[in-house]
């Protein structure tokens, strides 16, 4: 995990706890790191690019950034690397991993299937949203879960709605892809978050830009 990465956790969480369980950070490092990062005003506002805070970081402490921890998705590594045989999407895995216990973040999740699965190089740059501007909507199979109005187990897709700006969520599965249901989702999302988005942002549809228009 960057340092940039560290800081914006500690950002959205008060708790040194809280943040070494969302992201794997031993909390005694965490709680180096918030002093540090409160001495020098970065825990709140625009945070610079991760170069600049890896600079800051050896010019004012003297040591490197933060080490590689072990994943806290490792415990449920069969687990995942089965969802992945069967197709799962990421978004879907977390969900399962949490209904087992898992207390990490999805941020994690994705980072521990991304690195564990051989892919071809890519570059990503963060881009930072207002609050309101944008949510991405991921939908995508789940695998097999059981239908509670038929006791049934059947084929499940997973729906999830992510402010960009908070990263709060709503996720719900559903047992079919008809567009009656995908609009019926997206209301219960809006419902829930209390608003609309000015932009919606279809994850899995390779980049395509839905623009809310309510």
């Amino acid at each position: 995990m960057d340092i940039r990465e560290l800081v914006r956790h500690m950002q959205g969480n008060p708790r040194d706890r809280g943040v070494a369980r969302e992201t794997g950070v031993d909390r005694r490092t965490v709680k180096q790191y918030r002093q540090w990062a409160a001495a020098h005003g970065l825990l709140t506002g625009p945070l610079p690019c991760v170069e600049d805070l890896q600079a800051l970081v050896k010019d004012t402490l003297g040591t490197a950034p933060p080490p590689q921890n072990v994943s806290s998705v490792a415990p449920y590594r069969d687990i995942v690397t089965q969802l992945r045989r069967e197709g799962v999407e990421m978004a879907a895995i977390y969900q399962r991993l949490q209904e087992r216990g898992y207390l990490g973040s999805y941020s994690a999740v994705r980072r521990f299937i991304r690195e564990s699965e051989p892919r071809a190089a890519e570059v990503t740059v963060r881009v930072e949203r207002q609050p309101g501007e944008e949510a991405q909507v991921d939908f995508g199979y789940a695998g097999r879960l059981i239908d509670a109005l038929t006791g049934e187990l059947c084929k499940a897709w997973a729906f999830v709605m992510t402010l960009s700006w908070s990263r709060h969520q709503y996720v719900e599965f559903v047992f079919n892809q008809r567009v009656e249901t995908w609009l019926e989702l997206h209301r219960r999302a809006f419902e829930f978050f209390g608003g609309v988005p000015h932009r919606l942002v279809i994850d899995n549809l390779k980049a395509a830009v839905v623009r809310a228009s309510y």
